[in-house]
């Protein structure tokens, strides 16, 4: 009887392709909890043909010796002081006697695992600067993933495996950026890891790449793939690292379809930001210790599915509204979570000191929809403790009912008869705030009314948005405006 056939190793198969591929040659240098990556490699044989060196500065006071200080040692700072030292060293000592025939790379991590206290951030930043061409400026790959392996040895092996796959993936897909971002979760749960954060830059992706290269599209895909459920984008509509940009932050989130971003959305945060600083000045509306009044982000949130509006997302129109919201100030959040206690707990994992959310009556109306809960053992109850547990305050924007004409708040909402106490107890423990208006604040219109005498050529749409978003609709015929273009 024959032995049964080897179980195929993924890993192990890409890692021993790169060993045998002649062109490449460089180093990799791994400290904190990375210390996987290069072990996959010399485990299938042939290193001694692609790794020049191999190296772990675990200690800081090594680590700062080699790459210089660093405020942080996970950091993308760190990354880049340590691919700059590795590249310019292979560059220095090996491009005279093999420079014209050999493609360079660097691969570099710095991670931080499971500790035995417990209780850390689990996290990585990974990078690979490579060239495509021998003797060509090199590109790089960057990335940053969160652990949610629930032990430190399941952490360093997953981030052996990635280590792995970003490599296999650059070396060999570059010239198609989107199948480069899909194979680097190749063969791995996506329970076990979250990407939230790549760049991609370099001739590989300027100049050679069968597809353009634009970050906000490709962090855009981190979502669409499932990868993570939210990514930021600052005013100026360049990707962030949430962790980072908002932790310690008091944060006031708005959630709409901006398309185009009204003068009416603004008016709503401006109002519902009174009202926040008024509550950030108590005592109990904090979970976070900090000294004195928190930063105020301003960050507008736009759900995969109101991406979804013609039934997939159009990265053209992606791209319009993070324009237009840069153009308003605003920084913007693209997330695949729904329910807002999922919100809520997004945020609260990256450390935001206080949230508010801005939302109009006909959604807070949604939010009492028990349908929505479902999937929840506790169903409406246990999505309302998730959601006001880590210091949440929503705030309401009254409206006019179309109908009849009468003024619909927070404290007038109609909901279910065994939910009205609830409702009243969120009311009186100030969870839930209506937003002062006035009859200018009542007017209601939407995006969609906006963008329909956009594409009609009636003028009168410049009524509703700000000066700075008409100006770029108009300059850049967003939403058929002038130039009968369609999406």
């Amino acid at each position: 009887m024959s032995p049964p056939p080897l179980a195929v190793d993924p890993v192990a198969e890409k890692a021993l392709a790169i060993n045998l591929d002649e062109r490449l040659y460089g180093t990799f240098a791994e400290i904190g909890a990375g210390q996987e990556v290069a072990r996959h490699f010399f485990r299938v044989g042939g290193a001694a043909g692609t790794i020049a060196k191999t190296m772990s500065a675990y200690d800081m006071t090594f680590s700062d010796a080699i790459y210089g200080q660093a405020s942080r040692y996970v950091s993308l700072e760190r990354l880049t002081e340590m691919l700059d030292h590795e590249f310019a060293l292979l560059q220095e000592r090996l491009a005279t006697t093999r420079g014209s025939r050999t493609c360079f790379f660097a691969f570099a991590d710095t991670a931080a695992a499971l500790s035995h206290r417990g209780g850390n951030p689990c996290h990585t930043w990974m990078g690979l600067r490579f060239q495509t061409r021998p003797s060509e400026p090199p590109s790089e790959v960057l990335i940053h993933a969160r652990m949610h392996d629930r032990s430190n040895q399941s952490q360093q092996e997953v981030i052996g495996q990635l280590g792995v796959n970003l490599c296999s993936a650059a070396f060999y897909h570059w010239k198609t950026p989107y199948r480069l971002v899909e194979l680097l979760l190749d063969g791995i749960d996506l329970s076990r890891i979250e990407i939230d954060w790549i760049s991609l830059r370099g001739p590989a992706f300027e100049e050679h790449a069968t597809q353009a290269v634009d970050n906000r599209l490709l962090a855009l895909h981190l979502v669409r793939l499932g990868f993570t459920p939210a990514v930021l984008f600052d005013a100026g509509g360049t990707p962030l690292l949430a962790a980072d940009a908002i932790r310690k932050k008091a944060v006031l989130v708005e959630r709409g379809r901006f398309a185009p971003v009204t003068a009416l959305n603004l008016a709503m945060l401006a109002d519902a930001r009174r009202l926040f600083e008024e509550d950030l000045s108590t005592k109990e509306f904090t979970t976070i210790a900090h000294a004195g009044p928190p930063d105020i982000l301003e960050v507008m949130e736009i759900t995969m599915n109101n991406l979804r509006d013609h039934g997939s997302v159009d990265d053209s129109d992606f791209l319009e509204r993070v324009d237009l919201l840069s153009a308003a100030g605003k920084m913007v959040l693209v997330s695949e979570l729904g329910a807002f206690h999922r919100l809520a707990e997004y945020l609260a994992e990256r450390e935001v000191a206080q949230t508010g959310i801005v939302l109009g009556v006909p959604l807070l109306r949604e939010v009492f929809g028990e349908a929505h809960y479902r999937e929840l053992p506790g169903g409406i109850l246990e999505a309302f403790g998730r959601l006001f547990t880590h210091s949440v305050r929503m705030y309401v924007q009254a409206t006019r009912d179309l109908l009849d004409g009468r003024v619909m708040t927070a404290d007038s909402l109609p909901v279910a008869s065994h939910l009205t106490h609830l409702l009243r107890h969120i009311l009186e423990n100030r969870f839930l705030r209506g937003i002062p208006y006035d009859e200018t604040t009542l007017r209601t219109y939407s995006s969609e009314q906006v963008r329909a005498r956009i594409a009609s050529g009636d003028l009168s749409w410049k009524d509703y948005v700000v000066p700075a978003v008409a100006e770029l609709i108009e300059s850049r015929g967003y939403f058929d405006c002038c130039s009968g273009r369609r999406h």
